[in-house]
């Protein structure tokens, strides 16, 4: 089977093909909350994260787990993580510097991909606790957005996500030092050997 041949059986995967809809939605999210439609806003969130939780779960039901979806979902997720920031901080639901705080810990991980590549690996495995805080992250962003549809239960509801917010802030940059100490043990270790790499 030739490389081409190879990663198009991949891309039609189903789960790749899911993730591929929830990166086309970013732009259109995006432009819907810009132009103060929350609830649309709202709705293609939903959508996406319902196709962010079938893509990982029909990944292992029908064995279909690729290299691709490996590189597919996370960037899907750091997408719409960055445009709903941008979006959030521009239409004053959010205050400017949260942005600026999420996105420093990706551009400082974006920053050790080269000294990654010098050495041979690819970006490191992705820890748990990041998933957890791209996860509550994930759920602070909607949270922010139902405050604003509905607004009798705001109340209720912008306690619960800047609780989200702020859990995910704290996993997501613990994470970020995780990764910065198995970078570390990449750094010591002998090229030839990789085994002492823990994930």
């Amino acid at each position: 089977m030739t490389e081409q041949r190879k990663y198009r059986d991949e891309l039609l995967t189903i789960p790749n093909m899911l993730s591929i809809l929830r990166l086309v939605l970013v732009p259109v999210f995006l432009l819907l909350l810009l132009a103060n439609l929350s609830g649309w806003a709202l709705l293609t969130l939903v959508v996406a994260s319902a196709t962010d939780f079938l893509d990982g779960y029909l990944a292992r039901r029908l064995n279909q787990q690729t290299r691709l979806g490996q590189l597919l979902d996370p960037a899907a997720d750091r997408l719409y993580i960055l445009a709903t920031l941008v979006g959030l901080a521009m239409t004053s639901h959010i205050p400017i510097w949260l942005p600026f705080v999420i996105v420093s810990r990706d551009i400082l991980l974006a920053a050790t991909y080269p000294m990654l590549a010098k050495r041979g690996y690819g970006p490191l495995p992705v820890h748990y606790l990041g998933k957890a805080g791209t996860f509550a992250l994930l759920y602070a962003f909607p949270l922010l957005l139902m405050a604003d549809v509905f607004s009798a239960a705001k109340m209720i509801i912008l306690p619960l996500a800047w609780a989200f917010a702020i859990w995910g802030i704290g996993l997501y940059w613990w994470s970020g030092y995780i990764y910065l100490k198995q970078l570390r043990a990449v750094v010591k270790l002998d090229p030839s050997d990789s085994t002492r790499l823990m994930v």
